[in-house]
């Protein structure tokens, strides 16, 4: 019985890696730092000690760890998921590493619950995608920033998914920055940056990342 047990979590493994979900389990977060520029990121978030931030999806919270230090005791982070269990997880995570400064937020599928006029950056790494209710979570986070505040919006986008429309690229869990910056714009931000290429997701070659930093108009 447990051989039976040690194959099927080795074949749930595989079929997460699979899928591109290993790099939200803690276990893989350090593999994720050797092909994801977090710094980078960061620099271009304008995070950085004493921020007050926000990240939406947070998943486990790979990027909230990684804000929480950077923003440090001054500072404050909200890490926003639809999923109490991920949240959960994080909690626990948080406790491990004495961190105190992450407070879990458990959002609606339109609405993050973020604090109005209270932030100076919120992040949407690889879960814009997933969004439906897209206008509607933008116009929250658009409420939430203080004056000059910042909206970053992270994805991955295959290669293999050129030209296609913005429905099939998110049933493929991709997006292409075309359909993104158009909608910040509808929303009311201003384009202030723009990365096309900040490297491979999970080092794989049809796989870019690319950035859009937004401002409030």
């Amino acid at each position: 019985m447990k051989q039976q047990i040690k194959v099927l979590f080795f074949l749930f493994s595989a079929l997460l890696i699979e899928k591109g979900m290993a790099q939200y389990i803690e276990n893989d977060w350090e593999e994720r730092d050797s092909w994801m520029d977090v710094p980078k990121i960061f620099d271009l978030a304008g995070v950085r000690s004493g921020s007050i931030v926000a990240d939406i999806g947070c998943h486990e919270g790979y990027l909230s760890i990684h804000m929480s230090r950077k923003v440090g005791e001054s500072g404050k982070v909200y890490a926003v998921d639809v999923r109490q269990d991920r949240l959960d997880k994080l909690d626990k995570y948080l406790e491990d590493r004495d961190l105190n400064n992450v407070e879990t937020i458990l959002g609606d599928y339109d609405n993050p619950k973020l604090p109005l006029e209270s932030l100076d950056t919120v992040i949407v790494m690889d879960t814009y995608h997933e969004m439906d209710d897209y206008m509607a979570i933008l116009n929250h986070i658009r409420r939430s920033l203080k004056p000059d505040g910042r909206v970053v919006i992270i994805e991955k986008f295959k290669s293999h998914m050129r030209n296609k429309t913005r429905s099939e690229q998110m049933k493929a869990h991709t997006l292409s920055i075309k359909y993104v910056k158009s909608e910040l714009e509808k929303a009311g931000f201003s384009i202030i940056k723009e990365v096309k290429d900040l490297g491979n997701w999970e080092n794989e070659s049809n796989k870019r990342i690319w950035v859009l930093v937004g401002i409030a108009k």
